[in-house]
């Protein structure tokens, strides 16, 4: 995949476009609440094994959420990128789910086992979302015919 791929100009479809924007605000306000409501509940999602202090985990990943989310609303241009990156990161946390799962650990109303599984699949929806929104499928598919 080359530069001129992960910068599409071109306009996209209103459904694709509400997709990215809601996706973007979503993820903004996810990480707005990492940095302060909350934290706590977000801790709960840091697995024991991960080395970094969760606090640390937490913010960090917070201001990660607010610049990915604002550039999928912002970044209209480098959409497709910001598509891959917005994915790549839901795939990176996706083992703090696992975590909070496997840990038994409470936060956001996940207090069972069967919740907090059902809460796995939710990520790949996520990761569909980003890729579709963008148009980074469409690149993707495009870049593996050549």
């Amino acid at each position: 995949m080359d530069l001129q791929e992960l910068v599409r100009p071109e306009p996209t479809s209103i459904p694709r476009r509400i997709g990215r924007v809601t996706l973007g605000v979503a993820l903004a306000g996810a990480g707005i609440t990492h940095l302060t409501v909350a934290r706590e509940e977000f801790r709960a999602q840091v697995p024991a094994w991960f080395p970094v202090d969760e606090d640390v985990t937490v913010l960090a990943s917070g201001v990660v959420e607010i610049v990915l989310g604002g550039s999928l609303v912002a970044l209209s241009r480098w959409k497709v990128a910001v598509g891959l990156v917005v994915a790549a990161f839901f795939v990176v946390i996706f083992p703090g789910n696992v975590g909070q799962w496997l840990e038994r650990k409470d936060g956001f109303g996940l207090d069972t086992d069967a919740k907090r599984f059902v809460r796995l699949f939710f990520q790949p929806a996520l990761v569909a979302l980003a890729l579709w929104s963008t148009g980074a499928f469409a690149a993707l598919r495009c870049a593996a015919r050549r």
